[in-house]
């Protein structure tokens, strides 16, 4: 009796869950390299894509796009204006890139902690604007203040290191 008091009790708490269509195909990786990839991920099987002679094949990248921090955020804010979001929207329609990679950066001023996370918003703020514009984003990453393009000690080294660049992938 107990067994079946069990039973009904496990049966009860089941869920159904819905699974989804996966279609194998090709991930980018950050770097641009391309990885034939074999199921839905859940074991992790993804082989590099090799020319004939063994190579890896890398699409080229450049950067394509930057935007000033300044003149798109609020200081310490990842909220983009209406037409920021327009301006941004438009590049990604334009731009003709198969893939792209959005980064963000600050300068040094707060923790780097802090500037980490400010920087991954402002990046993701970005890249869902292209993703509405039916861009393919391969990553999103965050360098906070740790590639600086200018010095920090001034505040127009600052203002200059504040941004977020664009890598469009071929």
């Amino acid at each position: 009796m107990a067994a079946t008091a069990f039973s009904s009790a496990a049966i009860s708490q089941t869920k159904t869950v819905r699974a989804q269509d996966y279609t194998p195909g090709i991930w980018v990786d950050p770097d641009g390299c391309e990885h034939w990839v074999m199921d839905d991920g859940a074991e992790g099987y993804m082989s590099p894509h090799l020319t004939r002679q063994g190579l890896p094949v890398c699409r080229e990248g450049n950067m394509c796009g930057e935007l000033s921090s300044d003149q798109f955020f609020k200081s310490g804010s990842s909220a983009l204006s209406a037409s920021g979001r327009a301006q941004i929207k438009q590049f990604f329609q334009t731009a003709g890139a198969q893939y792209y990679i959005v980064m963000g950066h600050t300068d040094s001023r707060g923790s780097d902690e802090a500037n980490m996370a400010l920087s991954f918003r402002r990046a993701t703020a970005v890249a869902k604007v292209g993703q509405s514009a039916g861009a393919d984003i391969a990553d999103v990453r965050a360098y906070g203040e740790r590639m600086p393009r200018a010095s920090n000690r001034s505040s127009a080294g600052r203002a200059e290191n504040r941004r977020v660049e664009i890598m469009c992938i071929r």
